[in-house]
């Protein structure tokens, strides 16, 4: 039986608005194990987004119990929740993120400075994560001598840099042509069939196909969870 990584029991996040209360995730249990490949889908509004901030220790619940690597994050502070963030979750985002006058090679060992690395090691690191994903060639080139196939290759380099537990990937082939797209994705299924768990937040129904599990939102509330029948393969250019 494979171990838990997160885990949801009665999960809950309100928001005030215009004085009426909004159920942005309304009473969401549910279960992610180590080494799992997950889409988490839904139509804007329907809580996929606020679901993906909580389990990436963004936001806070408004009640219910969230479980990563078997902590209770309600217990934690602000401090505590940053080097859970750190340490344990690797964020990939649609727009990069990346420093824009930073090297590739600065930019993916940033995350390694809050966690109090040396340079020396930093570099390194960075460089080994660089050269795993292609970008040996490019490692002093900014974000603007980049193509964006390749800064989402230096994003993902940055998330893994601190070697999480876990990739939390929200819409990270949306700003992505079509067959760079397929490259990004075939990163991913290389990344999980080594044993990382990844967590892919998506609109595109195409996308989440790559992903084993598809988990689907609507009004704040789980109304699909389920395996992907017919998964798709993706090569890594």
């Amino acid at each position: 039986m494979t171990t838990p990584l997160l885990e949801t029991h009665n999960l809950v996040k309100d928001y005030a608005i215009g004085g009426e209360t909004v159920h942005a995730v309304n009473n969401v249990s549910l279960s992610i194990s180590r080494g799992e490949f997950v889409a988490i889908m839904g139509a804007s509004g329907s809580g996929k987004s606020t679901f993906m901030n909580m389990i990436g220790c963004l936001d806070i619940p408004t009640s219910g119990t969230l479980l990563l690597d078997g902590i209770d994050t309600k217990s934690l502070d602000s401090d505590a929740l940053a080097e859970i963030r750190n340490r344990k979750i690797g964020f990939v985002f649609q727009q990069f993120n990346l420093l824009a006058r930073t090297s590739a090679l600065d930019n993916v060992a940033v995350p390694l400075i809050y966690a109090g690395i040396g340079y020396a090691e930093r570099r390194a690191r960075a460089q080994d994560k660089l050269e795993a994903m292609g970008l040996a060639n490019r490692l002093q080139n900014t974000p603007a001598k980049l193509s964006g196939g390749q800064q989402q290759r230096v994003a993902i380099a940055r998330a893994l840099v601190t070697d999480p537990l876990m990739l939390l990937a929200d819409e990270p082939t949306g700003a992505l042509d079509t067959q760079t797209s397929l490259d990004i994705m075939g990163i991913f299924q290389k990344l999980n069939d080594d044993g990382i768990t990844v967590v892919l937040v998506t609109h595109e129904p195409d996308i989440a196909e790559y992903a084993a599990r598809r988990i689907v939102f609507r009004d704040g509330q789980v109304i699909e969870d389920a395996a992907v029948k017919s998964r798709r393969r993706a090569s890594v250019a």
